[in-house]
């Protein structure tokens, strides 16, 4: 039996990720902080349901505890909920700045560390829901700042949790038919963007779990399968080079 955790399960990118890998024979918690979409999600694949805040580290340890009581292990984690910028430089505040670092940046970092121990237990694989706007500009300024860190803290976390048998990588998502964009879909597909189907960013996932590498931004697209990022190898004086 292996067993995920996926933050944000309960609607969007989440739950298709957690039907995807129930269907792949998972048994799956779906974590999120709306108790109704989580708890359907949950009943649909068969899993479990554990309230999640993301932007509390309590929530977090909370959420995999949940999980090793249930099933007793957990094999995989997928950090995936997020929210779109709550703010950007024209009407800047800083609480609206913290609301969207506290969501897109602190909780996957809490939820990381909340992980480690069950995953190092058994040699587990993350995955962090990054974004292509982590790999260039993007007019979301903050949410792109986040998803920018999400990578490097990736490609950080790999490096130093490799000697642990616990693989991490980011999934970076192109545009994807989310919550996230509901406010200008439509001037998205009059543009001509293609827009992904949440079940291909799942399938994504699904490949990076069987891949067996570690330290890598994998970029996914509409109608493109997922492949990783050729980061140039820059060595830093008494660090060795990049992982990836």
């Amino acid at each position: 039996m292996t067993v995920a955790l996926v933050t944000g399960g309960g609607g969007g990118l989440g739950s298709a990720i957690a039907r995807r890998l129930a269907r792949a024979g998972m048994r799956v918690a779906v974590a999120d902080r709306d108790t109704a979409s989580g708890t359907a999600v949950a009943d649909e694949v068969g899993g479990l349901f554990v309230p999640l805040d993301v932007t509390r580290p309590e929530d977090n340890r909370a959420a995999v505890d949940a999980t090793l009581a249930a099933y007793g292990r957990v094999d995989v984690a997928v950090l995936n909920a997020a929210v779109a910028g709550r703010c950007g430089l024209h009407d800047f505040t800083a609480e609206r700045y913290r609301e969207t670092m506290a969501v897109d940046l602190d909780g996957v970092v809490y939820g990381l560390d909340a992980c480690l121990p069950a995953l190092r237990a058994r040699g587990g694989s993350i995955v962090v829901v990054s974004s292509v706007a982590g790999l260039t500009a993007s007019p979301d300024i903050f949410y792109a700042a986040a998803k920018h860190a999400l990578i490097g803290l990736v490609r950080s976390a790999a490096m130093l949790l490799a000697a642990d048998g616990v693989r991490v990588n980011a999934l970076c998502p192109g545009l994807t038919d989310t919550p996230i964009i509901a406010p200008f879909r439509h001037a998205l597909a009059d543009a001509g963007l293609p827009i992904a189907a949440p079940d291909e960013m799942a399938e994504a996932v699904e490949h990076i779990l069987a891949d067996g590498r570690t330290g890598q931004a994998w970029v996914a697209q509409a109608g493109q399968a997922a492949a990783p990022v050729a980061y140039p190898v820059v060595t830093l004086a008494g660090l060795g080079g990049s992982p990836a």
